[in-house]
């Protein structure tokens, strides 16, 4: 704290510093107290990159370091399937379009067949 007021830096507040004030438990106010006490990062050091891992992740710093990566597991190779296979898929996907065709030429008719009087116009 610059003046010992307990303002922080430009009036900002508390723990706003480089913990060199009464806040970090100093007898005595700003430049009388050895800087990077607190390591230099307001409360209690550190930085971006310690924020809130151990709720990130749930585990402490040692036991992520701990951790073995995952085992890296190739892909299965791609099976082709038999011709009998493929004759039903292909038959089935016939099929089914051939259901959306009458569904849509249906429709059509039903469309074209409507008069203006029909339909309340």
């Amino acid at each position: 704290m610059p003046r010992g007021d307990r303002t922080g830096p430009a009036g900002q507040g508390p723990r706003t510093g480089r913990g060199a004030g009464y806040c970090s438990g100093a007898a005595t106010p700003g430049f009388a107290t050895a800087p990077g006490r607190m390591g230099g990062r307001g409360r209690g050091g550190g930085g971006r990159g310690w924020r809130n891992m151990f709720h990130a992740t749930g585990l402490t710093g040692w036991q992520r370091a701990a951790t073995p990566p995952p085992p890296v597991v190739p892909p299965a190779p791609a099976v082709e399937p038999s011709v009998q296979q493929e004759i039903a898929s292909l038959q089935v996907q016939a099929n089914e379009a051939a259901a959306a065709l009458e569904q849509i030429r249906k429709r059509i008719d039903e469309l074209t067949s409507d008069t203006p009087e029909q339909t309340g116009e």
